[in-house]
């Protein structure tokens, strides 16, 4: 689950228009944080965004899977939406999808 430098680096150049945008590196992977909390973790130089009741149509209907993990033999799934290099590509539904995850963690409070 590991982050290489050179993701992370890259997207903090994606996301530098977020306010108060922060990293933390945290079991093996990564957690971006803005200015209302966490709003995406970085997994195996993958990006994950938070889902909630609000925003979860908009991840699902596009084909976003959501971050799964191993823990005793199961899997545990986390509200977060993977992104696809097709939407990393495309800065207005990045911007979209961005923003939803923001508002989810200002929703959740997640300092």
């Amino acid at each position: 689950m590991a982050v290489s430098d050179g993701y992370l680096d890259y997207l903090r150049d994606l996301l530098d228009w977020v306010p108060g945008l922060r990293s933390r590196r945290m079991f093996g992977g990564v957690g971006l944080y803005g200015e209302d909390g966490m709003f995406a973790i970085a997994v195996d130089d993958g990006l994950f965004l938070k889902g909630d009741d609000d925003n979860r149509a908009l991840f699902r209907d596009a084909g976003a899977e959501r971050f799964g993990y191993q823990r005793q033999g199961r899997t545990m799934h986390m509200n977060y939406w993977s992104v696809s290099a097709d939407v990393l590509e495309e800065p207005d539904q990045l911007r979209t999808w961005v923003e939803a995850a923001l508002q989810a963690a200002r929703r959740a409070g997640d300092k």
